[in-house]
């Protein structure tokens, strides 16, 4: 959603760079640029022009102009701006001290709040708690089936005592509910409330007599994130005819500019708690504003990343595999490969995943080009192998990879290269499982620190002149090879080696699809 405002910045912030000191000048024609940037993404005008003010004050100031680095001092206060806009730290839910506690969903309709309130009770089951949903929407056609079905789809329960289109009091469902919950034990209930196509009174009124029926511990404003501007306005209706406690953001995947649904935070002084940034059941999470801050200017969300990877992967299965590649590469099988990728779909989209990785927004075309059906042709093709070729694929010959390709309706190139792949991927896991460090990575063990060692033992056999001031210019020039030959830390090249920097290994080049 925030990939133009993403752009603009990044074309902007490169134009300071190589800069060793940033005139005042220099300053006024970003914060321009950072301007026309955020209006192009929907961002309210008050919101734009705090967010500028604060970001000329801090950039004209002693931290820019004494800075070793200007540009980077200026990137660094467009991100904690972003983050105060977004609404600085991450709130978290607020829970009864006597369940059940309640969650009241508010919003208008079509914001997706049916939908929501499933995701929700999911993600909170994850937690370990025994979330409960209520149809109180008993006016739009059919909401409280669909309620239903999406309950059943996440696996939590739901309360439907009435059928809806037209019958049935939602305040008494509502209120129903709370005791329904203290019944069965679930200690939280989320309450699926009606919307209109529009703010009027009977909304506001039904709405403001559910909160008063059972006193949610938490109000949830539930805003469609492509609606522009109308998503400020309708959350200041809503804040002052109904009241809220959080602002929670729906289809933050979709292709609209969205940056309206950002100013929501600023704005209504409410905090953004909950995203959703796609169809699945699991494509929901919590709302940080550093790691969205992050994602707008290019830098990545290694901390999203590493955490769904903690969701998907357990230690001790990671440990396994480990030990396996230290014994050899010969160790990995077709069928570890397969169980590998399959546990990184589980993460969710490929996609997805490659965009919360650092330095990725160049290859920001490659990434949308990807066909995630891949995964699913490769996992035809393994399992269209026998036990012994998935354990030893060296005895797939031509007249296998033949059988293979019908079996799994692919090209009989299409096995040529997922057996070619798997080798090479093999070698590099191995490789790293044995401290050999990921291969082509400058200054790391596997890249220029095998060379030097190569060089090291090469060295090792030449004679010490008995002349002190020969040794001492032997010494010398053996002090300078080294320096020019070895990386310094995080990978980054030294003296002697090229400007490349970190690029990504060969295997997962071949992932993305060519420019």
């Amino acid at each position: 959603m925030f990939d133009t405002l993403s752009d603009r910045l990044a074309a902007t912030f490169k134009n300071l760079r190589g800069k060793g000191r940033l005139s005042e000048a220099d300053i006024d024609a970003t914060a321009r640029e950072i301007r026309v940037a955020l209006l192009e993404a929907d961002v309210a005008l008050p919101v734009v022009r705090a967010f500028i003010k604060q970001v000329k004050e801090r950039a004209l100031g002693a931290e820019v102009s004494q800075a070793l680095n200007p540009a980077q001092q200026v990137i660094k206060i467009v991100n904690e701006e972003l983050v105060g806009v977004l609404g600085g730290e991450t709130r978290r839910l607020r829970f009864a001290k006597n369940p059940p506690t309640v969650i009241m969903l508010a919003g208008l309709q079509g914001a997706g709040k049916t939908t929501l309130a499933g995701k929700l009770g999911r993600w909170l089951q994850k937690q370990g708690h025994t979330p409960l949903l209520v149809a109180a929407d008993l006016q739009r056609p059919n909401a409280v089936n669909q309620l239903s079905v999406v309950a059943e789809r996440a696996g939590v329960a739901v309360f439907a005592p009435e059928p809806g289109n037209g019958v049935g009091d939602p305040i008494e469902v509502a209120k129903d509910s709370v005791t329904h919950a203290k019944e069965k034990q679930h200690d939280v209930v989320i309450v699926d409330t009606a919307g209109r196509l529009g703010i009027d009174e009977e909304l506001m009124q039904q709405a403001a007599d559910i909160r008063d029926a059972v006193s949610p511990d938490e109000v949830l404003f539930v805003v469609d994130a492509m609606i522009g501007q109308d998503a400020v306005s309708t959350a200041e209706a809503f804040r002052d005819g109904v009241g809220f406690d959080g602002v929670v953001l729906s289809k933050l995947d979709g292709d609209a500019r969205g940056g309206a649904a950002l100013s929501v935070a600023h704005v209504t002084g409410k905090q953004i708690m909950f995203a959703s940034n796609g169809e699945k059941l699991d494509d929901f999470d919590a709302f940080h504003p550093d790691r969205m801050a992050s994602r707008i200017l290019g830098m990545g969300d290694m901390l999203t990343l590493i955490e769904k990877a903690e969701e998907t992967f357990s230690q001790q299965e990671a440990e396994k595999m480990a030990a396996k590649l230290a014994k050899g590469p010969k160790e990995f099988t077709l069928d570890d490969f397969l169980a590998q990728m399959e546990q990184v779909r589980k993460m969710g989209s490929i996609s997805k995943l490659l965009g919360m990785m650092p330095g990725m927004g160049q290859m920001k075309e490659q990434i949308n080009d990807l066909d995630e059906r891949d995964v699913d042709r490769t996992a035809a093709i393994i399992k269209s192998m026998t036990p012994g070729e998935r354990a030893e694929p060296t005895l797939i010959n031509g007249s296998r990879r033949a059988r293979i390709a019908r079996g799994s309706g692919v090209d009989v190139s299409a096995v040529k290269n997922l057996i070619e792949r798997f080798f090479e991927a093999r070698k590099m896991m191995s490789k790293m499982a044995q401290g050999g460090g990921m291969p082509g990575m400058p200054g790391a063990p596997g890249g220029a620190a095998k060379k030097k060692a190569k060089q090291q033992k090469k060295a090792k056999g030449k004679r010490q002149s008995g002349n002190p001031m020969k040794r001492k210019q032997q010494e010398q020039a053996e002090s300078d090879r080294k320096s020019g030959e070895q990386g310094s830390a995080f990978g980054i090249p030294g003296p002697g080696q090229g400007p490349g920097g970190f690029e990504l290994p060969k295997e997962f080049k071949d992932m993305l699809p060519p420019k």
